[in-house]
């Protein structure tokens, strides 16, 4: 009875060590936006498949975002900044800038990272099955670079019942003009 304890024990902390699995560093400040001017890529009109190595993507992409993106990592939960962000926009992908999700389809699921119910198109997203670390989830991967995004899982709020679990080093955020307006204006006054 020891011995089964003490397998699933080891294999509980080998599963959730791998799904939470980041390097250490603290986060660079630089963020995808500084890297991403450099890359021929990124681009938030843009519409075209990016077909790329992985060579190439070290070179545009902060080593945080890399990690995610290429190498379909997952950052802890609970350290994005867009987690529990209440702002009004849109969220791109960090690595080419394809629109992903707006924000009114965010919502707060306790998980640890930025949920959504709903991308912006059927094509902003790809779907791909997941079985790794001994459990079957379905990836979600940008639709015009294929970076790793996170998972979709059939738990989420109506009208989808879907929660798009994101890692928040793959998004970046763009808010909305007219809601920087109001605020520009109410900060003014």
């Amino acid at each position: 009875m020891k011995t089964i304890l003490s397998l699933t024990f080891v294999l509980l902390v080998t599963i959730f060590t791998g799904c939470y699995s980041q390097s250490t560093k603290k986060e660079n400040k630089m963020d995808s936006t500084n890297n991403n001017e450099k890359s021929k890529v990124y681009s938030r009109t843009d519409t075209s498949k990016v077909v790329m190595s992985e060579d190439e993507w070290k070179k545009v992409l902060s080593p945080e975002v890399y990690y995610i993106a290429r190498q379909k990592g997952t950052e802890r939960p609970f350290t994005s900044k867009y987690e529990t962000s209440n702002e009004v926009g849109t969220y791109y992908c960090a690595a080419c800038g394809n629109p992903l999700f707006k924000s009114d389809t965010k919502f707060e699921s306790g998980c640890g990272w930025p949920s959504f119910y709903e991308p912006i198109s059927k094509s902003s997203i790809i779907y791909t099955p997941d079985n790794s670390h001994g459990m079957t989830r379905t990836e979600v991967q940008c639709g015009r670079c294929k970076a790793h995004l996170g998972h979709v899982f059939e738990d989420g709020p109506p009208p989808t019942g879907l929660r798009y679990c994101i890692n928040g080093v793959v998004l970046d955020f763009e808010k909305a003009k007219e809601a920087e307006k109001g605020y520009n204006e109410k900060k003014q006054q």
